[in-house]
């Protein structure tokens, strides 16, 4: 019973975040009124998951790369070869950073700016990891950030009462079941007006189809010139496209319900936000979360040396060759004063 009741902790609603939460979204939500800004209030903090949910979180993640892998093994080289693996990859990074540096760091929280061949690049490989058109998916994240961890949050796995069956409702509804709900509607006007009103982002959003076949058709075609074959062009389009799609789409919603249940938080963020060492690995640098949620607006999520963040690394050398400017980073006094042991 201790451990239903801790699961409570993490289960019970809360209120919105504090006035620090109100800064998150910035500029992109000043459409919202003054009463609604001003009635935010601070979340209560804590203590930490138990072990038991720690662990089942861990193997939550790691047993269907486990599987895969094994499943990978199994069919070498018939199967799954060196093509194969190349394929999926490199079209699992290319379209990984698309999302962690396009649609994440660049188009919903400015952290850096650049022009627009790099703009259409970032929306075309974001779009390709088929997560949604630009303009649904920065509104989407946008009000994430505004209500984190609140009812009004669209992907909270701790808005659905006590208890450890409540506990495991919202584990499932934060990592996927969210998007079949009735109430996954953007609100593109109020939240990505910035955007609207791009034409060139509009252009890429709109035919955001047509990136998803671009997706799917690349692979399966550099699969079946390398190979000469059309099974080349099969083992493309299965590794290169669809298992390369599974695998992105689950990391990224482990940032969305993982890193709001297991992980360390170094820093006060008004929510339940987490840094997890594993996902800091898999999904480039978002998975030190908890510091993201501090310094929403920063480019470098991973703020102490040995917190890995390669999308840091790609924004960083997008700076040193001129293609990315005005490159946000907290300074140094303000992380500190930010710390809950400072």
């Amino acid at each position: 019973m201790a451990g239903v009741r801790t699961l409570a902790l993490f289960s019970s609603r809360r209120p919105p975040p504090g006035p620090d939460g109100a800064s998150l979204t910035e500029v992109h939500t000043s459409q919202c009124s003054t009463a609604e800004r001003s009635s935010v209030v601070s979340v209560a903090s804590h203590g930490k998951p138990t072990l038991a949910v720690r662990i089942a979180t861990l193997v939550t993640i790691l047993l269907p790369f486990v599987g895969l892998a094994g499943g990978i093994i199994l069919i070498w080289p018939f199967g799954f070869g060196w093509v194969s693996l190349v394929l999926l990859t490199v079209m699992y990074v290319l379209t990984g950073f698309g999302v962690t540096v396009g649609y994440h760091r660049l188009f919903t929280h400015r952290s850096f700016e650049t022009g627009p061949v790099m703009t259409a690049v970032l929306a075309v490989l974001g779009s390709m990891a088929v997560e949604g058109p630009v303009l649904n998916w920065v509104a989407t994240h946008r009000k994430h950030h505004q209500h984190s961890d609140h009812d009004d949050d669209p992907h909270s796995p701790h808005t659905h009462g006590a208890g450890l069956w409540n506990f495991c409702k919202g584990l499932v509804h934060a990592h996927l079941g969210w998007m079949l709900s009735s109430r996954n509607t953007p609100d593109i006007p109020r939240y990505s007006p910035d955007l609207a009103s791009n034409r060139l982002i509009r252009f890429i959003s709109r035919t955001f189809p047509l990136w998803v076949l671009a997706g799917l058709l690349i692979p399966a075609a550099i699969g079946g010139l390398l190979t000469m074959s059309w099974s080349g062009v099969l083992l493309g389009f299965v590794w290169g496209g669809l298992v390369r799609i599974l695998l992105l789409h689950h990391v990224t919603w482990s940032i969305n319900s993982v890193c709001h249940i297991w992980g360390t938080r170094p820093f006060e963020s008004h929510d339940e936000s987490r840094n997890n060492a594993i996902l800091g690995v898999l999904a480039f640098g978002e998975g030190w979360h908890n510091n993201h949620h501090a310094f929403p607006t920063s480019a470098r999520h991973g703020l102490r040396w040995w917190e890995f963040d390669s999308s840091y690394l790609v924004i960083r050398g997008m700076e040193q060759l001129g293609l990315a400017r005005r490159v946000r980073v907290p300074a140094k006094d303000r992380v500190d004063q930010k710390r809950r042991d400072a």
